[in-house]
């Protein structure tokens, strides 16, 4: 339906990721956002008690997102991993080089949110152990002798292609994260 406005909550949560993203989660304030909806502090808080409460909800959103992509894309691999990789190296250089490409937003939370027992921070682990299940569920077909360790030196090349994708070429990013992936799985095969 054109012109039919969302409610409120999900406008909040949509100006709050496109902002956030953009300019960091500390440097937008909760009246930038009121602003940009067009609604009050009264129907903000209404429905987020802190700022921080929204930071969360945008994490959480983000999450849910990328779970169900990369989900997507582990199924459409069908078990094979070499597969699944180039998926996933491909989509972090589509996403690196799609503009306003900032990284990846839980890195960025984290750096922003020093307190590790900060509901900030606990959504942010939440997600870098969700990955990190992933990736030990992705090469378990594999055999490998240490899965656990894999998984994270896999959750550190794809941490270095965000940050890589942000600082560089987005396309050259995706790539050597996927060179990396064969790199370390090579020895294992």
């Amino acid at each position: 339906m054109k012109g039919v406005k969302a409610p409120v909550r999900e406008r909040l949560i949509e100006a709050a990721d496109e902002l956030f993203y953009a300019h960091g989660m500390r440097a937008v304030s909760a009246d930038r956002i009121i602003e940009r909806v067009g609604t009050t502090k009264v129907t903000f808080y209404r429905h987020f008690r802190t700022k921080d409460d929204l930071v969360v909800t945008y994490l959480e959103r983000r999450a849910t997102l990328t779970r169900e992509g990369v989900d997507a894309v582990i199924a459409r691999a069908d078990g094979d991993v070499d597969a699944a990789l180039r998926l996933l190296s491909e989509g972090i250089g589509a996403m690196a080089c799609a503009p306003g490409f900032r990284g990846c937003p839980f890195i960025n939370a984290a750096a922003e949110y020093a307190d590790a027992e900060s509901p900030v921070r606990r959504v942010v682990d939440e997600h870098r152990a969700w990955w990190k299940e992933m990736f030990e569920r992705l090469v378990a077909p594999l055999g490998l002798p240490a899965p656990s360790a894999v998984a994270d030196d896999l959750m550190t090349l794809r941490d270095g292609a965000m940050v890589a994708g942000y600082l560089g070429e987005g396309a050259a990013a995706g790539e050597s994260f996927l060179r990396c992936c064969q790199a370390l799985l090579r020895p294992a095969r």
